[in-house]
C-alpha cells in the first residue's frame, strides 16, 4: 500500500489511472498463480471439478431448495428464473469488486496506507456486526474482544492524527520573524 501511494505521487497520476494501468498485471498474476495456491490451500484442483451449467450458474443448495418446492412442470421455468437471478448476483459481485478496487486506490492516493489499514479494520468490525445483527451469527468472546481492540486502535489513531494535524496547522499559522 505504501508502494501504491509512492508510485501514485512519483508518477503524478490519479488513482483511476494507476488502477487502469495495474489491473491487467494483477489479473495475469492471479490467473497464473491462483490455481496453484487454491490447490495448496484446499488439496483439490480447480480443474478437476466437473463444471456443469447449474454448478457454474447457481449453488447446489439453492437449487435443491427451490426445486424441491416446485412441481416438475415448472422445473424449466424455475431453472431459468434461478439462472437469471444468480447472473444478477454475479454481476453485482463484479461491480462491488470493481468498486472496492477503485476505492482502495482512491483512499491510498488521497490519505495514507495507514488510514487504509484502519478503514480495513473498520470494515471487518462492520462485517462482523452486521453478520450478528442481520444473519444472527453467534458472537464469540474472541469476536467481541477483537472488535473492541480494533475500535480502541482506531480511536487512538484518530486521536493522534487529529493532534498531529492541529500541530501542523498551528506551526503554519505562527509568523516567523
Amino acid at each position: 500500500m505504501k508502494l501504491t501511494n509512492t508510485i501514485q505521487k512519483k508518477l503524478k497520476v490519479s488513482s483511476t489511472q494507476l488502477l487502469y494501468q495495474s489491473a491487467p498485471y494483477q489479473a495475469a498474476i492471479l490467473f497464473a498463480t491462483g490455481p496453484f495456491v487454491d490447490r495448496l490451500l484446499t488439496n483439490r484442483s480447480v480443474f478437476a471439478h466437473k463444471y456443469t451449467t447449474p454448478v457454474v450458474v447457481c449453488s447446489e443448495y439453492f437449487m435443491q431448495l427451490q426445486i424441491s418446492q416446485i412441481s416438475m412442470d415448472n422445473t424449466c421455468n424455475m431453472m431459468l428464473f434461478i439462472m437469471n437471478y444468480m447472473q444478477g448476483f454475479i454481476i453485482l459481485s463484479c461491480l462491488i469488486a470493481v468498486s472496492v478496487n477503485f476505492s482502495t486506490f482512491l483512499v491510498i492516493g488521497t490519505t495514507s496506507p495507514v488510514t487504509y489499514q484502519v478503514l480495513g479494520h473498520l470494515k471487518t468490525c462492520l462485517v462482523l456486526s452486521f453478520g450478528y445483527t442481520l444473519l444472527h451469527d453467534p458472537f464469540t468472546m474472541k469476536n467481541i474482544l477483537g472488535i473492541l481492540v480494533a475500535i480502541f486502535g482506531m480511536a487512538l489513531y484518530s486521536f493522534f492524527s487529529v493532534r498531529e494535524s492541529k500541530k501542523k496547522s498551528t506551526n503554519d499559522a505562527l509568523p516567523v520573524s
